[in-house]
């Protein structure tokens, strides 16, 4: 569920802009593009260390690091992704998609030879999954109907590494549907490093129970009996406390055509989220996480004498996050690697040996890291992004690996992410803040910016057409004393001696910053040009605070973080210009669960609650996600129920809309039909939209337009 005072003005400067139209909401919906920033998208770095292909306005590009020009175009597009070849003189690439799920789709993939300029289908016999190629260069592995398949490209053979696929009960090579939304990954194989095997995931779900959703035809003007009954879609869905796959971990050898099954211990109610070849060809490790996600053990498997052993484990009070798993680095000495901790109070990098004993902390303070992104072993340097000067900013640092020194490199506050070249000579940087949308530039790795590639003014001007982002970020305190931080969104002409009425928005989960110091400009325009004031505010549970800030939720979601939105409506409301009987809330997800939860639980605090695809009752969503930060619903079912907005639904006061998708694979639309049926039995008046087949996202052809012409209505005529 991945991944929205005054009294301390920071960052973001509030800038004067004309106003001169009026934003709609089809310039917020159809045409929002408008103000998005141009982006390069898949940017690879060559091993030559000066270039890098990427993807720009669909075409495949070469470009140079050092002048930021585009050396060449290898194929003009459009195209929604690629791959290089680690010998570099083929592209696997795709230019269509079905979605499957959140991050997963099919896709016809071609391979595209760069010498000869000759392009080839991967496989047509039928659509893949997660195509990509071996070390070597030599071979592709792909996913057909739940089975791994590699493709030799010098004779054009196909091996079929695995023949037991089945719909809803065996997933070999991509994860199920709880794992891709929850661990974040969609390729669950590894090629070893020196091509000759490759270990996969088996997911057995067959005792997984299973969730149907209804997808409805539309009229068709001559009679179609398929068009008579809706057509339901069924997979596998475990809820909280529910059977989650049986995984398994295999190795196929393609000498000998052969498979080896990993000893993965007795116990089989446990969690895979990742294997990753060491750079010995003959060591596979595997993470391992029990069922409550609170413990994780590092297995190395040995292909030559198929031993398993642990070298290396972690064990948290409540629970390890899905990043630790996903940011392991094996260093190339083969006797230490990189792993992300919290064990000082704060997220940070540290290097241990393959025996499991720590040998540095390689980053360290308050300031914690936020992703790491890359090693340059020749120079003993660690990259990463963290905490900038607040909460709501991260930037780009440069670590010893011995971890005695660490400079900032970016030189810009707001928000930052880079992507080095393959000898950290150079790196691409993307910056932006709450009046800029996203600067681009090229510079060596001592931070010095040599090109700028992208100022996106366009996008700067098409704002300031609609009197520009007028965002400033700001700290409050709650009644605990705990500096939380906000944005107030204020009209273009706005007049201190006013009153305005407010729409607070924010997502609020765990770990999950939503007021960042970036570019964002869309609808919250639109309502300040209607002369409401738009306000957020990250409460405890959030990220980037450390461990003790962002785990004080644990097995009560949404208990703190309702308080801290009723402190912020007092705060607000404390305000002179601000009519503190006119305080409206909205959120989508876990902000619609927050939503629901402040118009239940703090009555009275918001005149106006728009809650968009919520969770209702956490019994009801998957297991991963919920079991991490609530605990075992046998452990814990007090914290479950209390904190249910369910339970409290007698006690809706204020205006109330309930927005949810039918065919919401991710928040099922149980949640939102439990929620208003309690909400009838308990005589408390509501509105309601349903929008027929959507899923989570709520969108397609004119489905965002009605929906948010539908909560602007909503607000005009209620708040």
């Amino acid at each position: 569920m991945k991944k929205l005072i005054l009294s301390l003005l920071i960052a973001a400067t509030c800038q004067v802009y004309a106003q001169t139209n009026e934003l709609s909401v089809t310039d917020v919906t159809k045409g929002a593009y408008r103000f998005y920033s141009n982006t390069f998208d898949d940017i690879t770095p060559m091993s030559d260390g000066e270039t890098y292909i990427a993807l720009k306005d669909g075409n495949i590009v070469k470009c140079s690091f050092a002048t930021g020009e585009t050396i060449e175009t290898i194929l003009a597009g459009p195209y929604y992704g690629f791959e290089m070849s680690p010998t570099e003189d083929k592209l696997l690439y795709y230019n269509e998609y079905q979605p499957i799920h959140r991050n997963s789709f099919y896709t016809h993939y071609y391979i595209y030879d760069i010498k000869t300029k000759s392009k080839s289908p991967l496989f047509e016999e039928s659509l893949q999954q997660q195509a990509t190629f071996s070390p070597d260069g030599k071979k592709v592995a792909f996913i057909v109907d739940n089975n791994i398949l590699v493709k030799d490209l010098e004779s054009n053979q196909v091996t079929r590494v695995t023949t037991d696929g089945e719909i809803n009960s065996i997933i070999n090579g991509i994860p199920d549907w709880v794992y891709e939304e929850e661990f974040s990954f969609n390729r669950a194989y590894e090629f070893s490093p020196d091509s000759k095997k490759i270990a996969y995931i088996k997911f057995n779900e067959s005792e997984v129970r299973q969730y149907t959703l209804q997808y409805y035809s539309m009229m068709s003007p001559e009679y179609d009996p398929d068009n008579l009954y809706p057509i339901n879609f069924t997979y596998k869905y475990p809820k909280v406390g529910e059977n989650n796959s049986v995984v398994s971990v295999n190795v196929y050898d393609f000498a000998s055509a052969q498979t080896q099954t990993a000893d993965l211990g007795k116990e089989t109610d446990i969690y895979i989220p990742k294997i990753q070849w060491t750079n010995d060809p003959s060591t596979l490790s595997i993470v391992r996480m029990n069922r409550k996600q609170n413990h994780l053990d590092l297995l190395a498997y040995n292909t030559n004498d198929l031993s398993t052993k642990v070298f290396f484990n972690m064990t948290d009070k409540y629970y390890i996050e899905e990043e630790v798993p996903q940011s392991i680095e094996y260093l190339s000495d083969n006797k230490s690697f990189l792993i992300q901790s919290e064990q000082s109070g704060y997220r940070h990098i540290y290097r241990y040996g393959m025996d499991g004993k720590l040998i540095n902390a390689v980053t360290k303070g308050e300031k914690e890291v936020t992703d790491f992104i890359g090693v340059d072993e020749k120079n003993k340097k660690v990259y990463y992004l963290g905490v900038g000067n607040n909460p709501t900013q991260t930037a780009l640092y440069c670590a010893d690996l011995s971890g005695k020194k660490t400079i900032r490199l970016s030189q810009n506050d707001g928000t930052n992410e880079a992507v080095f070249s393959t000898n950290f000579k150079y790196y691409v940087n993307t910056y932006s803040n709450a009046t800029t949308p996203a600067i681009i530039t090229v510079n060596t790795s001592d931070g010095k910016v040599i090109k700028t590639l992208e100022t996106n003014e366009s996008v700067k001007n098409a704002a300031a057409e609609y009197g520009g982002p007028n965002r400033e970020i700001f700290f409050w305190n709650n009644k605990h004393g705990n500096q939380l931080s906000a944005y107030i969104i204020k009209p273009t002409d706005f007049d201190s001696t006013k009153r305005y009425p407010v729409v607070v928005v924010g997502y609020n989960g765990p770990n999950y910053n939503y007021v960042n110091d970036d570019w964002e400009f869309g609808w919250h325009q639109l309502l300040a040009q209607k002369g409401y004031i738009v306000a957020a505010t990250d409460t405890r549970g959030t990220g980037r605070k450390g461990s003790d800030f962002r785990k004080c939720t644990y097995g009560k979601l949404g208990a703190l973080e309702t308080e801290d939105l009723a402190d912020f409506a007092d705060y607000l409301g404390s305000k002179a210009y601000i009519d503190s009987k006119r305080l409206g809330i909205w959120g989508w997800s876990y902000g619609g669960f927050m939503v629901a939860n402040a118009m239940t639980r703090t009555p009275g605090k918001y005149a106006l609650g728009i809650a968009v695809a919520p969770v209702t009752n956490w019994e009801y969503y998957d297991n991963i996600y919920t079991e991490r930060y609530m605990g075992l619903p046998t452990e814990n079912h007090d914290g479950y129920v209390k904190n249910s907005p369910t339970f409290y639904a007698k006690n809706l006061a204020g205006k109330f809309l309930l927005i949810f998708g039918s065919a919401d694979d991710n928040v099922h639309p149980q949640n939102s039909m439990v929620f208003a049926e309690a909400l009838v039995q308990a005589n408390k008046q509501f509105d309601y939209m349903q929008y027929t087949n959507r899923e989570h996202s709520i969108y397609g052809g004119n489905t965002r337009l009605h929906l948010y012409t539908k909560m602007t209505n909503f607000i005009l005529n209620n708040l």
